[in-house]
């Protein structure tokens, strides 16, 4: 196996343990938040790729989908992640931002967003645009850390020297917004994440 892709995985696995010390474990989150969106139907499309958690755990699943970041950098981390497992075939990944997608019209049947909401500075203008892209009768979901989560995220970061980023808009606020445009919702919340679901 090349050896860039057993680096990343090696880096995949410390800051996975890293998580573990603070009591945080990142594989049953996704999976978690992978449960409570199901059934996931037709083109699947992940906002938001990151270093790949969440692909991942679509990948393993079984799921074929598109998934898009805005940083080369970190969806490249994705990639080798997932070839490590033989399962980059399942995903197309796409450098797009979210404010702007290249995507057609009713593109997708479900959308799927992960710890994505708090980075973003301009939220709604990012969710009209999957507004935009979901299909008639598609369905919509937004996961982001509880406030449980936002205060072990807080001190991982604090341990590293570095800050994590957390935006003003909430996922009740979105909900809110989304029921305003005609979509029916609904919130569901573990000890980490809570989960935001929106059905045309």
């Amino acid at each position: 196996m090349e050896k860039i892709v057993l680096e990343n995985h090696e880096n995949y696995l410390k800051r996975k343990a890293l998580y573990n010390s603070f009591g945080y474990d990142m594989d049953k989150d996704r999976l978690f938040v992978l449960e409570k969106a199901k059934p996931l139907k037709g083109n699947i499309l992940e906002a938001g790729t990151g270093k790949g958690h969440f692909a991942l755990e679509l990948a393993r699943a079984g799921y074929r989908f598109t998934t898009f970041d805005i940083s080369e950098t970190e969806q490249g981390f994705a990639k080798l992640n997932l070839r490590y497992f033989g399962l980059d075939n399942m995903a197309d990944f796409r450098i797009e931002n979210g404010e702007n997608l290249s995507f057609k019209d009713k593109s997708f049947d479900t959308i799927l967003s992960v710890n994505v909401l708090h980075h973003l500075s301009n939220p709604y203008k990012v969710i009209d645009e999957f507004i935009r892209v979901l299909s008639e009768g598609g369905k919509l979901v937004i996961s982001d850390f509880t406030k449980e989560g936002f205060a072990l995220m807080d001190k991982i970061h604090a341990s590293e020297g570095g800050k994590h980023e957390a935006g003003n808009t909430s996922l009740s606020e979105v909900g809110v917004y989304l029921a305003g445009k005609g979509f029916k919702t609904a919130m569901e919340s573990g000890k980490y994440q809570e989960i935001l679901t929106a059905c045309r």
